[in-house]
């Protein structure tokens, strides 16, 4: 390395904590439009960016963000299973350490998405529709509604039975599986005629 690329001391963790922060701050942006709480997913990524266990107080400072908020959004990410409580030798303090297999990461986050949010959505969609239905002398526009809110939960059904179906491959690290059913629908977007070689 020649002496004009050459890094100080100080510039190597500087550098590393600068693409840290940022890698948080880019992973909070994305969870937010995924209707994730910011704060939790905040927490999450700077936990597995460090790739090592850092106790409430640490978070708090790197992340400045409040000990109850910490608390809150740390207890829920244990709930979801995305982090696992710790503890050093010498310390008292827990402390906290994220799930590094992005596999196992990625199954947990939809198995939990499926669980908390998609599945109680689709029964209760199909309690309205369900309601409407079995109400007696319902109107042409009630009748109308029912069965556009059966559609939609059709759909709902169709994706989640889709995901259903990937996740034993996500879970199994199947990438060639999965890159070949993604080569597989983009050949049938392409096509009318579904190609035989699935």
């Amino acid at each position: 390395m020649s002496e004009s690329t050459a890094q100080t001391p100080e510039e190597a963790p500087s550098r590393h904590r600068a693409a840290v922060d940022e890698f948080v701050r880019l992973w909070g942006e994305m969870a937010s439009h995924w209707g994730i709480n910011r704060t939790m997913a905040i927490i999450h990524a700077l936990l597995y960016a460090e790739g090592q266990p850092l106790d409430t107080d640490e978070i708090m400072d790197r992340l400045a963000i409040s000990r109850g908020n910490a608390n809150m959004n740390l207890r829920a990410l244990l709930d979801w299973g995305l982090v696992r409580k710790t503890h050093k030798t010498g310390s008292r303090k827990d402390y906290f350490e994220a799930e590094q297999d992005v596999w196992r990461l990625t199954t947990t986050i939809i198995e939990e998405r499926q669980r908390r949010e998609i599945a109680p959505v689709q029964r209760a969609l199909s309690d309205v529709a369900m309601d409407l239905r079995q109400a007696g002398g319902a109107s042409p526009e009630e009748d109308a509604f029912a069965g556009r809110i059966e559609k939609l939960v059709d759909v709902m059904e169709t994706l989640d039975e889709f995901t259903s179906t990937l996740l034993p491959l996500v879970r199994g690290r199947r990438a060639e599986r999965l890159q070949k059913i993604v080569r597989y629908a983009a050949r049938l977007r392409s096509s009318d005629t579904p190609p035989d070689d699935a």
